[in-house]
């Protein structure tokens, strides 16, 4: 190749192969300095926009986690409320059935307890809530159904509506308009009440406690698809260190000897001096 003077190709074509791994160099130390393989949609688009997808579901599904324990929550609440009213008619039936008996003395004393205990019913009733929603009194959405959005999408197999019955004394049937035990006579219809009213609540608990073990499987299902969903993001959005280090320690060597031979590349036209000597 002749010498020449005013183009200088071996130094130009340095110079491109430079810009390209200085480019390369960069590249690598926006990775490995955020962790990610995709820090914008030109590193890959279609990586980019599946990333997002997946970010996107994941925040969903954890708030979701966040709902389905809160509803297990309600449900703790509403539980507590009527074991406790299970444990008052339990007392109750024990006084009818002492009121029963014909030899039962004081039976104005026992009766005077069996209408604080129907009062203390209403009462529980009344003031069981959760936030601003009063459940197990019959009325407003906790005897409608409170639904809870447990899924990332809005389809209906992604929510569950919890429903409370009502366990005041009257729909218990056990309020002091039904029954008493002032008479020998009430008190023996008392006793057939409260086992009916006994019968209920233990339904209610049950089914309280069968929705917070369906609760309970929608967490754990929730926190492995998090998991799932997590391992599918960083699969495609984060950067493998080792081999992006190869990579840049490559690219750094391809840096510093782009760098020494276009310098000599450059000196090069100066040998045309020693012809003019």
């Amino acid at each position: 190749m002749g010498l020449k003077v005013n183009t200088n190709l071996n130094s130009l074509t340095i110079q491109n192969n430079l810009v390209n791994t200085n480019g390369a160099v960069s590249d690598s130390l926006r990775k490995l300095s955020s962790g990610l393989r995709i820090n914008s949609a030109k590193d890959d688009a279609a990586g980019f926009a599946i990333a997002n997808t997946f970010k996107a579901r994941i925040s969903s599904m954890r708030v979701a986690s966040q709902n389905a324990t809160e509803a297990q929550s309600m449900l703790q609440v509403a539980d507590g409320a009527y074991s406790k009213i299970n444990d008052i008619m339990i007392r109750m039936k024990s006084l009818s059935t002492q009121a029963a008996s014909g030899q039962t003395e004081n039976l104005n004393t026992m009766n005077s307890e069996f209408k604080a205990l129907q009062d203390e019913i209403d009462r529980i009733a009344a003031s069981t809530k959760y936030g601003q929603t009063t459940l197990i009194d019959g009325s407003g959405s906790a005897a409608s159904g409170i639904t809870f959005q447990v899924g990332a999408t809005a389809a209906t197999e992604n929510q569950i509506t919890v429903s409370f019955k009502a366990a005041t004394a009257s729909c218990l049937g056990v309020s002091s308009n039904n029954v008493g035990i002032g008479s020998l006579a009430s008190a023996q219809a008392a006793m057939t009440a409260i086992d009916t009213a006994l019968t209920s609540i233990n339904a209610y608990m049950g089914n309280v406690g069968a929705f917070q073990n369906r609760l309970q499987y929608t967490v754990e299902n929730l926190a492995v698809s998090i998991e799932n969903f997590s391992a599918s993001e960083s699969a495609i959005r984060d950067v493998d260190m080792a081999a992006e280090i190869s990579t840049f320690t490559k690219n750094q060597i391809l840096q510093q000897s782009g760098m020494a031979m276009l310098a000599q590349a450059n000196s090069a036209p100066q040998q045309i001096l020693t012809l003019l000597r």
